[in-house]
């Protein structure tokens, strides 16, 4: 799985804040991975129709490896 952060930008003050993380559970690269992931972000994150146009992914994150820490296991006494 990998973690690909998104952000919303405001394109007056060319700043961009973040807003959550989508996950990508694709282990293969396919034609539309960016364009999937971007229409994720923008129906999880995005108010209304208008504001899905701010609405963007970092794709150099889309790359790197999210490996969630492993629970410690609790039945050894």
């Amino acid at each position: 799985m990998r973690a690909v952060t998104v952000y919303r930008m405001d394109y007056t003050m060319k700043t961009k804040y973040p807003l959550g993380v989508v996950l990508e559970r694709r282990k293969t690269e396919r034609v539309n991975n960016y364009n999937d992931l971007l229409r994720l972000a923008r129906s999880t994150f995005a108010l209304d129709t208008a504001d899905a146009n701010n609405i963007i992914i970092d794709v150099s994150q889309a790359r790197r490896a999210y490996l969630p820490e492993q629970a410690r296991d609790c039945s050894v006494a």
